[in-house]
């Protein structure tokens, strides 16, 4: 090594931020290893590197005893007083050792050593903007997939779509553009390893978030998000702003912001629903678009018992269930859907109060 190689360190400093001063201790550490491997492995070494020069010298360390026993690790004490009087019993004794053709393994060696450092900072330095990155949306391509990963490039990193997190209403080819949730991100001894997700709920929150400026600002807030993916999801979302639609803020002009989210899943459709605190608001809400007449709250039981008109029964319940599980993982309330006619004979319709209910029921019915 040179003044040259010295300098280049510095400027790797500069470009890449690995410190100077951790690559030379790292060489020094390697060509102890090497030294000990090539000219004698049970001496006890130390290499210097000059900071200025870049030249090499090894230096066999040896403890100053009354009587030797092992002359590579070893000097007797009138042997180390004929280096210098002043050494004593214990004190250690440095001689240069360094072997002639050490520069071409050195060299060799500090090669490698750069090589692996620069590696793992540029290692880091993408882990490092990732993880911050984690819960957070970015624009891939897809370049490759096999029978457990969809591998899409964001630019400075290979992420992993594994199939799980795969819409099953979505085929993906090579050089397709996506938006992906990147759900994790982890050091591995082969660098960071990128997680994302197409079907994770906040890739709906996130998406939300980029077409709604009310939701960017802070003016809207999304309450919560519940999602089978590539086919339908619900959105909870709420506004302090009583002058702010939040429901409408979503939707946009003519349906345009929903719309573009739903383009961008896939045909996916979308409930947005206006929260509350109260459970009973909160749950007729979260059936939409079917219309609810009653709802009983029980409060020890986390569930509320809902009343629809017969002919809403199926549209509350939704295919295979889906509307009810949706608007149940929307609130986090238990919910039991019942007919007008089956609370009629069950008695769960209070008989004052129920043609106040209907009458109430067909005015919104009427408005709507």
């Amino acid at each position: 090594m040179n003044s040259e190689f010295m300098e280049a360190l510095s400027t790797l400093e500069a470009d890449k931020g690995i410190k100077k001063e951790v690559i030379i201790e790292a060489i020094e550490a390697a060509l102890i290893s090497g030294y000990k491997r090539n000219f004698g492995q049970a001496q006890n070494v130390r290499v210097d590197v000059n900071r200025d020069n870049g030249s090499i010298r090894v230096f066999a360390r040896k403890v100053v005893v009354e009587e030797v026993f092992d002359k590579r690790l070893e000097i007797s004490e009138a042997e180390a007083q004929r280096i210098n009087p002043h050494y004593e019993v214990d004190d250690i004794v440095e001689i240069e050792v360094t072997p002639k053709d050490f520069g071409r393994i050195a060299a060799q060696t500090a090669k490698q050593v750069v090589t692996q450092r620069v590696r793992e900072a540029e290692r880091g330095i993408i882990y490092s903007d990732f993880i911050d990155r984690e819960e957070d949306i970015m624009n891939g391509i897809v370049q490759r997939q096999d029978h457990r990963f969809i591998y899409v490039d964001l630019g400075k990193v290979e992420a992993l779509l594994p199939l799980s997190e795969q819409m099953p209403n979505e085929t993906y080819k090579h050089n397709d553009r996506i938006k992906a949730y990147i759900t994790k991100v982890e050091k591995t001894t082969k660098g960071p390893q990128i997680l994302i997700s197409r079907t994770h709920p906040g890739l709906l929150k996130r998406l939300f978030e980029l077409e709604v400026p009310e939701i960017y600002d802070g003016t809207v807030e999304i309450k919560s998000v519940s999602r089978e993916a590539g086919d339908r999801s619900k959105i909870a979302v709420h506004s302090d702003n009583p002058e702010v639609d939040s429901v409408g803020a979503c939707v946009g002009q003519r349906g345009q912001r929903v719309q573009t989210i739903v383009d961008e899943l896939k045909g996916e459709k979308i409930d947005i629903v206006e929260w509350s605190e109260d459970p009973v608001v909160y749950v007729a809400n979260a059936l939409s678009p079917a219309k609810v007449m009653k709802v009983n709250v029980l409060e020890g039981e986390k569930m509320t018992q809902v009343i629809v008109p017969d002919y809403q029964l199926s549209l509350a319940i939704g295919k295979r269930g889906q509307n009810a599980r949706l608007a149940a993982k929307l609130t986090g309330w238990k919910i039991d859907i019942k007919s007008e006619s089956e609370a009629r004979e069950l008695g769960l319709l209070d008989e004052e109060n129920e043609n106040d209910e209907l009458e109430e029921f067909t005015n919104e019915e009427n408005e709507r």
